[in-house]
């Protein structure tokens, strides 16, 4: 079967930064660059005896470009690719930002009874979200039941500085990757005295502390539209790492049927619910990025239901025919006071 529309694979930056211009008496620094297939965003107040623009941009380059050796999958050299191409049974030797994002997902996989899943690599690929989207299509049974041998949180493991696999998995950490590496960057730049900054990659974004003139750090949440970019809400941060999750970016559509690009591995099929996106704070932006996953992946009463029992601060936004509406949890409202 084809598709008989065709949206393109492309990344999803939910959280898009609203900084605002500065004027010239304003002492912002800022630096941006590419990362992930995507962009990165970083502003801070400067403080004496941190470095310049230039060097913390080459520092934060060369964090980059070592976490891209390490962890990406678009390229057959990466620690994880090398561990993806290899054998049942194998345990390998891993850096620690493979370890650490593994042992995020496994306590995501355990708190979600299995909603959360690194390895849903081959479903990505067998339904052609992996490749050509003119390859995009509903696989047959036989299809399906083939790929989920290869599909399971389970049989992965972290073994002190190894990881082991009990079958030919491929592990796919993008929905920790951009989140974990929003954190170890914001910790750099605290390494350096910088106590007030944003830091956004690919979307995923934490902001603490304040502009100057006490002015807190402002983004914006996109209404979920497929036709154009619109924010829905204003927040103002401090100490939050903000992600968010969607269906309208990167899906197809086949006989009135979307078909979204996120998995539930449990099932070996895309999901099919109302929710269209959900954002989600937390202190640390790789568990908000991998928390958005789970919750859109769950839908939205299992996952409003999950949030409120783990008291997560998040914001669904439902569609409903051609509109859509929204509510935010408990913990979401307490943490937002400045929303818009």
């Amino acid at each position: 079967m084809r598709p008989s529309v065709i949206r393109p694979v492309i990344a999803v930056a939910l959280a898009a930064a609203l900084t605002g211009c500065f004027n010239s008496v304003d002492p912002v620094a800022e630096i941006y660059g590419a990362t992930m297939g995507s962009t990165y965003s970083i502003k801070w107040v400067p403080v004496e005896d941190a470095p310049d623009a230039e060097t913390l941009q080459a520092d934060i380059d060369g964090m980059l470009a070592r976490f891209d050796e390490e962890a990406s999958t678009w390229r057959s050299d990466s620690d994880i690719a090398r561990f993806n191409a290899a054998p049942a049974g194998t345990c390998m030797d891993m850096p620690n930002s493979v370890l650490d994002m593994v042992r995020l997902a496994e306590t995501l996989n355990r708190e979600s009874n299995g909603a959360f899943d690194v390895t849903v690599g081959p479903l990505l690929k067998l339904w052609g979200f992996h490749g050509d989207p003119q390859l995009q299509e509903v696989p047959n049974a036989d299809a399906l039941a083939a790929a989920m041998q290869t599909v399971g949180q389970q049989h992965l493991h972290v073994r002190e500085s190894q990881l082991c696999k009990d079958v030919a998995l491929t592990v796919e950490l993008s929905s920790v990757g951009a989140g974990y590496m929003v954190d170890r960057v914001s910790e750099r730049l605290e390494h350096y005295g910088i106590k007030n900054y944003m830091v956004e990659m690919t979307g995923e974004l934490k902001a603490v502390g304040h502009k100057p003139g006490d002015r807190p750090w402002r983004i914006a949440i996109e209404e979920p539209r497929d036709d154009n970019r619109v924010a829905q809400m204003i927040l103002s941060l401090d100490g939050e790492g903000v992600s968010t999750s969607g269906d309208y970016r990167n899906y197809f559509e086949l006989d009135g049927q979307r078909f979204s690009h996120t998995f539930d591995a449990r099932t070996g099929k895309p999901v099919m619910h109302r929710l269209a996106a959900v954002t989600v704070l937390d202190p640390s932006a790789a568990r908000a990025d991998g928390l958005s996953t789970v919750l859109m992946i769950m839908g939205e009463k299992a996952g409003w239901d999950y949030a409120i029992a783990h008291d997560i601060a998040a914001f669904f936004v439902v569609r409903d025919g051609d509109t859509f509406e929204s509510r935010v949890t408990p913990r979401f409202d307490a943490l937002t006071p400045g929303k818009e």
